[in-house]
């Protein structure tokens, strides 16, 4: 876990993840079906030893709990069934791989795999330093409230473009192959400011600067109470003569992965938290040292960043004293 702190005062403390689990295995004759195959896979490389693969969610099973991505036979990886894209690494230059998806619900029935599609990784490059050229004449457009076609030209580099990376305020959202430009960006918010860039990468994963920004707003409304985190709980607990506040919240339901928040300490911006590797699925936890007076009084609020790139609506503000919990 990576954290950056905001104020000086503030030190990170342990993380705590606490990962809500559904029941393993098949149902015992409930009479439900199995999740349907995934449609709409798509592979392509995204370096030498990377793929990136995407698919639709399934859309007639509201329960998935899982995806889970294979190369031929071999299960490599598996993700919240909210989230619909996956970089398989470790993979081996200039080689053929094949990858289907299966869907596993809440029950824990797993579908059927999805159409395998392949994709080869280029050879490796020796030495390359050289990153390919800024995407040059960007442009976009909306389509629809949750989605946007953007468009670039090609970018040079002496060794060849392998994949394109799409982001938005900065985090990556979406990446195509080399041979591509243009894509369509989905799980967008209806009624929101979008700043998108395009940045090319290349086999040795040299990433070139990014492209001037793409300003584009989905029409609709959308006032964001959807996207907070619930469930939000703070107390204080006491330890080693300093006093940490303990945080607890549920992620907001969205259409893909939270890894990052905003914590808000009084009114201001304390620190931001940051996964890693896998973020929680269920309901989170987060404490960090707030001083060592008894008696001191803090409001904290938090907010998660979104798949799109976007900041979600804060939860709802809480008061605690130090010493109070114990």
């Amino acid at each position: 876990m990576r954290r950056v702190p905001l104020l000086p005062v503030l030190i990170c403390a342990a993380l705590m993840l606490v990962v809500s689990c559904g029941r393993s295995g098949a149902a015992d004759g409930d009479g439900g079906r199995a999740p349907g195959a995934p449609t709409g896979v798509t592979a392509a490389a995204g370096s030498a030893t990377t793929v990136h693969v995407m698919w639709n969610a399934v859309p007639d099973v509201p329960g998935v709990r899982t995806y889970e991505v294979y190369r031929g036979s071999t299960k490599v990886t598996e993700v919240p069934g909210s989230q619909h894209m996956v970089d398989v690494t470790r993979l081996r230059p200039s080689t053929m791989y094949a990858f289907s998806v299966r869907a596993r619900d809440s029950d824990g029935r797993l579908g059927p795999p999805s159409r395998e599609v392949q994709a080869r990784t280029p050879a490796e490059t020796a030495a390359d330093r050289s990153a390919p050229t800024r995407p040059l004449r960007p442009a976009g457009r909306a389509v629809g409230s949750r989605a946007v076609q953007l468009s670039w030209a090609a970018s040079r580099d002496d060794r060849g473009v392998v994949s394109y990376d799409v982001c938005q305020g900065g985090a990556k959202i979406h990446s195509v192959g080399g041979n591509q430009t243009a894509t369509v960006v989905t799980g967008l918010r209806p009624g929101t400011r979008y700043v998108f860039t395009v940045r090319a990468r290349d086999a040795a994963d040299n990433l070139s600067p990014a492209s001037a920004p793409v300003r584009l707003t989905t029409p609709g409304s959308d006032d964001g109470r959807d996207t907070a985190p619930t469930g939000f709980t703070a107390t204080t607990h006491r330890s080693a003569g300093a006093y940490y506040l303990d945080l607890s919240w549920d992620p907001p339901r969205v259409d893909g992965v939270i890894t990052e928040y905003q914590i808000q300490l009084d009114g201001a911006a304390a620190t931001s938290l940051v996964w890693g590797g896998d973020p929680p699925r269920g309901w989170a936890r987060y404490s960090f040292y707030v001083g060592q007076d008894a008696g001191a009084a803090h409001r904290v609020r938090l907010r998660a960043r979104l798949p799109d790139g976007t900041w979600g609506g804060f939860s709802a503000e809480r008061t605690v004293t130090t010493g109070a919990d114990g």
